[in-house]
C-alpha cells in the first residue's frame, strides 16, 4: 500500500515522501481502516518538524485524523461492530496518511451519512479543541470577551462562529491587515493587528477597563506575551500551540498580584480524562454544530498522496483559505 513517511525531522516539504509498505493487519481490540481522506493540520506539520509536544519514533507516518471505512477487525467484540462503517479516524499516534491504518477500535467514531467526507475528515482536532476550550475549560459566559491570536486560521474562524452561536464576543488578532475585513464579515466582534501597536493597549481600547477575562493563544513569542499582558485581574489564558520558537514572557507580579493564570491545553490529555459517555456526547455535539455550520471546516485544495510535497507547501502558504486535504481513497481489497 502507499504511505507517507519521514525518516528525520525537518521541513515537511523536504522530508516527507511516498513509500510502499505491507498492508497492516489489526491486532486484538483493533480495526483496520481503508482511508478515504485526511487533512493537513498544523499539529501534523509541527510533528514532522520535531516541534510538537509529543513526537513519534522514526521513521513515522503523520496524520492525526481522517475519514475511512473499517474493512477488517482483529480479535475482540467491539471492532466487529464497526466493520463496513464509515468512521472518523482519531489516531492519537498519527499514521493516517496511508491507504490503510490499524488502530484501537475505540479510536474510531461512526458518523452519520449526512456529513460529507471532507467534514468527517476534520471531525475532531479543530472542532473539539474549539468546543473544549470555550465551553468546557474556560466556560466563557454570554456577553464576555474572548481574545484569540491566529484568528484567521481554520480553528480561529470556528471560534468566531461559536462565539456568535453561544453569545460570547471575540476579539481577534491577525498578522495581516487584509484578513481584518474577512473576519469582520464572518462575524468577529473586533479585529486587531500587532502592526498597529502593542496588543494589550489595543485590547484595552476595544474592551475598556483592565482587559479581557478569557484568552487563547497557539503562537507564543511576542504575540503570546501580548495576549497574556491583555488579561484583566483574575483572567485566564490557554496556550494550545507553539507556532513561534520564542517563549511567552510572563511578568510574575501580574500572576501573583493580579491572579492571572496561564495554562497549557492539549486535546489528547483533555479527551483522555473524560469518560467514554462524555466523549460520545461531545461527538454528538460536534456533529450537530457541523450541521449548523458553526464547526464546519471550510474545504481547501485536495491532493493525492503522491503529491505530498505540493500539499504541504499549500498548507504552509500564508493567507491560504480552507483546509488542505489528502484525498487517499485506497482501493478495496
Amino acid at each position: 500500500m502507499k504511505v507517507i513517511r519521514f525518516e528525520k525531522f525537518g521541513n515537511p516539504a523536504e522530508v516527507l515522501a511516498a513509500a510502499e509498505v505491507p498492508v497492516p493487519e489489526p491486532g486484538r481490540g483493533e480495526v483496520r481502516v481503508r482511508m478515504i481522506a485526511s487533512p493537513i493540520n498544523p499539529s501534523d506539520l509541527l510533528t514532522v518538524e520535531g516541534r510538537y509536544g509529543v513526537l513519534p519514533k522514526l521513521p513515522a507516518t503523520p496524520g492525526y485524523e481522517g475519514v475511512g471505512v473499517v474493512d477488517r477487525a482483529g480479535p475482540g467484540l467491539i471492532g466487529k461492530f464497526y466493520v463496513g462503517k464509515r468512521v472518523a479516524v482519531l489516531n492519537q499516534a498519527g499514521a493516517n496518511w496511508a491507504e490503510y491504518v490499524t488502530l484501537p477500535a475505540l479510536r474510531v467514531v461512526p458518523v452519520s451519512s449526512d456529513l460529507p467526507d471532507e467534514q468527517v475528515a476534520s471531525f475532531f482536532v479543530n472542532p473539539a479543541t474549539v468546543l473544549a476550550m470555550a465551553r468546557h475549560v474556560l466556560a466563557v459566559p454570554k456577553g464576555a470577551w474572548l481574545l484569540q491570536s491566529a484568528a484567521g486560521s481554520t480553528l480561529g474562524r470556528m471560534m468566531i462562529k461559536l462565539g456568535q452561536h453561544d453569545g460570547f464576543r471575540t476579539l481577534n488578532i491577525v498578522r495581516r491587515r487584509e484578513a481584518m475585513d474577512e473576519l469582520k464579515a464572518l462575524g468577529a466582534d473586533a479585529v486587531i493587528c500587532p502592526a498597529d501597536g502593542p496588543i494589550d493597549e489595543q485590547v484595552r481600547k476595544v474592551v475598556g477597563g483592565e482587559g479581557v477575562s478569557y484568552a487563547i493563544d497557539p503562537v507564543g513569542g511576542d504575540t503570546g506575551t501580548g495576549v497574556f499582558d491583555s488579561l484583566a485581574t483574575g483572567g485566564r489564558m490557554l496556550v494550545y500551540g507553539t507556532l513561534e520558537e520564542d517563549p511567552i514572557r510572563v511578568d510574575p507580579r501580574k500572576m501573583i498580584a493580579g491572579k492571572r493564570t496561564i495554562e497549557g491545553f492539549y486535546l489528547g490529555h483533555w479527551a483522555a480524562e473524560r469518560s467514554k459517555v462524555k466523549m460520545l456526547l461531545t461527538f454528538r455535539e460536534i456533529a450537530d454544530l457541523i450541521r449548523k455550520g458553526v464547526l464546519a471546516t471550510e474545504p481547501g485544495r485536495e491532493f493525492p498522496l503522491e503529491r505530498i510535497n505540493d500539499a504541504v507547501k499549500e498548507a504552509q502558504a500564508v493567507g491560504r483559505r480552507g483546509k488542505v486535504l489528502l484525498r487517499i481513497s485506497a482501493p478495496e481489497r
